[in-house]
């Protein structure tokens, strides 16, 4: 097993097993070659509830070729008939684009997270100060990418969908001695996935194979495979995110509009104070110590008067003595005058009696 940190920060918000999930819109295609609408995306992040906003850094030239030949042609699935350089060149998002959107996101509190698709894209976004790295699945086997993106010295993310285990562990291997700040993403690549697909004790797997953080790229329609996640430990969960469905982004029709990322987040926090944050007694609790029992003086007592199961019991509320003590306060004395129904402290018992 590999040796990677068990917390990392992405712009100076802290993520680990103790801290409550990090969640990530992923802007994708959905800008539609449109600043303006790229711009109300990230504000709409923002204003929802993420902790981050994730970009897509590539050309159609650095990530295929300009050929119509049935190789470079999609037959199946939502981009069914179209070829892989027009798909591309319409969902890139252009380079001077991404340092005002950037800006923006920062602006409003947002870390900023983007996929290279190649090494000159690396060093892009290295130079405009991007907070974390990503992965794509579909770049799982480009090991030369995956060394260049460990080197860069910040969070490294990769998503494992379609992954063998073989080539999760030979990815993960090109990190290993380079980066220590790896999260490994269980992912399905459908578009949109199913919920039953999502399998997800393999976050756990992950997890004890490669001793890394873990984390949720997550197609789904709905939210639940996302918030039950959080009970596998999940740390970082990535949704897709737009404006409208129906705007006619290449990944609208899976992704969440604003009130579905404003539901995830209330729903992974839920998950996450249900299933992993600590506390000796829940807040709610608090204020039903009335309804607990302690040890209450049924009748008046005097001073230096023997207390007996005649005038102290366990009763409610719960702000007197602890249960515990009551054979001890048995058949010692008082020290001050005891009113009816007042607690019993522990400075009204004579202990050396």
């Amino acid at each position: 097993m590999m040796n990677f940190s068990d917390r990392l920060t992405i712009g100076g918000k802290s993520l680990g097993l103790s801290e409550k999930p990090f969640v990530v819109a992923e802007v994708s295609a959905n800008h539609n070659n449109d600043l303006q609408r790229a711009r109300e995306i990230v504000l709409a992040a923002a204003a929802n509830g993420a902790d981050a906003v994730k970009f897509q850094t590539y050309t159609a030239d650095t990530i295929t070729l300009d050929s119509s030949g049935p190789d470079f042609l999609i037959h199946d699935g939502l981009w069914k008939g179209q070829r892989l350089y027009d798909l591309y060149s319409q969902g890139s998002l252009p380079w001077d684009w991404h340092q005002p959107l950037f800006e923006l996101a920062r602006s409003v509190g947002l870390s900023v997270i983007s996929t290279p698709f190649d090494e000159t894209a690396v060093d892009f976004l290295v130079g405009l100060g991007v907070d974390a790295l990503k992965i794509a699945s579909f770049e799982l086997t480009h090991i030369p990418l995956i060394r260049k993106v460990a080197g860069a010295g910040l969070p490294v993310i990769i998503s494992t969908g379609m992954g063998t285990a073989a080539e999760i562990e030979e990815a993960v291997s090109a990190v290993d001695g380079i980066s220590k700040d790896l999260i490994l993403l269980h992912c399905v690549s459908s578009y949109p996935a199913e919920p039953k697909d999502y399998s997800l004790k393999n976050l756990v797997n992950l997890r004890d194979r490669h001793g890394c953080l873990v984390g949720l790229s997550d197609h789904c329609v709905e939210n639940r495979a996302a918030a039950a996640s959080v009970l596998y430990d999940s740390v970082f969960i990535e949704k897709h995110f737009t404006l409208d469905r129906s705007g006619g982004g290449l990944d609208d029709s899976f992704s969440l509009e604003p009130s579905g990322l404003a539901e995830l987040r209330a729903a992974v926090d839920e998950m996450f104070y249900a299933a992993r944050h600590v506390s000796e007694v829940g807040e709610s609790e608090k204020d039903n110590v009335s309804l607990r029992r302690s040890i209450y003086v049924s009748k008046p007592v005097r001073s230096g008067e023997v207390l007996t199961a005649e005038n102290i019991r366990v009763v409610r509320p719960g702000f007197g003595m602890h249960p515990r003590h009551y054979d001890e306060v048995i058949g010692r004395r008082a020290v001050n005058d005891l009113e009816f129904a007042s607690p019993l402290n522990r400075g009204d018992v004579d202990w050396s009696s």
